[in-house]
């Protein structure tokens, strides 16, 4: 009796080890559900529903864009933290809800380290530096010069106490030595406006969503942080040309995907190749450079080691800045 026992736990096991074999096997065999922690519309979710586009194809699954919006990020990236670490629920991770927010709000919430697991960098997205028409600068030294010599004289509008545009503005007045004042709107929307209006005269946003304001001339671009010069702005130095590889590095806005720790290694893996080959296609590639983004592909490994980066850059801005969520 013991002995049949035995061979049927036996063979019962050797069952579900081969149906875990096979399941991991055909990985996905489902719908893949990715969480955008913004609202539709913008950016992130722009690119998120091009990056999906491109993993249905790689997958053969359809890959469903769900916007989880709320707490500059942290509602959709808890929804991601929370989810089964199988494979089906992956997380647009940028560069404010991985190496901002717990540096502001802690980490009670979402401990991106322990909670989270790279899959890989999806893109780059360069932040162009502007200024107001009125501004009495055409270039970037003439830009630098009177800002030096007027000390306490500009204003620059952020999204929001606590956003990429405060710190990005911090990290610009110690690296070059100025003092530009920090007033924050409620969002990017508000903040352009104030821009064009002249209510503030400098500005930072990103290449896809400033450039309708460029070539109407309703701002001006002095600089831009990006690995290399802009095809519709060649004439614009990038800030490393300028000499600042530090701000071009900070200015620059990367994305990716991320997917609850404890997911397999060979579904990441998995995962990892699709987002490769997705963004090695020439229509995807268009489609991004459209959106002012560039393709940015490695290993999990480097992207873990790109988020640990820009937190440790963040964490020295915040400091030195001395930034609270509650100025």
């Amino acid at each position: 009796m013991k002995s049949r026992l035995l061979h049927a736990f036996v063979c019962a096991a050797l069952v579900g080890v081969s149906f875990l074999a096979h399941a991991q096997g055909v990985y996905p065999s489902q719908p893949v559900r990715l969480i955008v922690p913004f609202a539709p519309g913008g950016s992130t979710d722009v690119l998120a529903r091009a990056v999906a586009d491109g993993l249905r194809k790689e997958l053969g699954q359809s890959v469903v864009v769900e916007n989880r919006a709320g707490a500059g990020g942290l509602i959709g990236t808890e929804a991601v933290a929370r989810a089964e670490p199988d494979g089906y629920t992956l997380g647009m991770a940028t560069v404010s809800t991985m190496a901002v927010n717990p540096l502001l709000y802690g980490t009670a919430r979402v401990d991106p380290a322990k909670q989270l697991t790279a899959v890989g960098s999806v893109a780059n997205v360069p932040v162009v530096w502007m200024v107001n028409p009125a501004f009495p600068a055409t270039d970037f030294a003439q830009f630098l010069a009177e800002l030096r010599g007027h000390p306490g004289k500009y204003s620059f509008g952020s999204p929001g106490v606590g956003s990429l545009g405060h710190l990005n503005l911090a990290a610009m007045n110690a690296d070059l030595q100025v003092e530009v004042l920090h007033v924050p709107y409620r969002g990017m929307g508000p903040a352009l406006t104030a821009a064009v209006g002249g209510e503030v005269q400098v500005q930072q946003d990103q290449y896809a969503s400033a450039q309708s304001l460029i070539k109407a001339g309703k701002l001006r671009p002095i600089a831009v942080a990006a690995p290399a010069r802009l095809p519709g702005l060649p004439q614009l130095p990038t800030l490393a040309e300028l000499g600042y590889p530090q701000l071009n590095a900070l200015g620059q806005t990367w994305f990716g995907l991320v997917a609850p720790a404890g997911t397999p290694d060979a579904v990441v893996r998995r995962l990892n190749d699709a987002v490769r080959r997705a963004l090695a296609e020439p229509a995807l590639v268009q489609r991004l450079a459209t959106l002012g983004a560039e393709p940015d592909t490695g290993t999990p490994q480097e992207f873990t080691q790109r988020i640990a980066q820009t937190l440790a850059a963040n964490r020295k801005i915040i400091e030195t800045a001395a930034i609270k969520l509650d100025e």
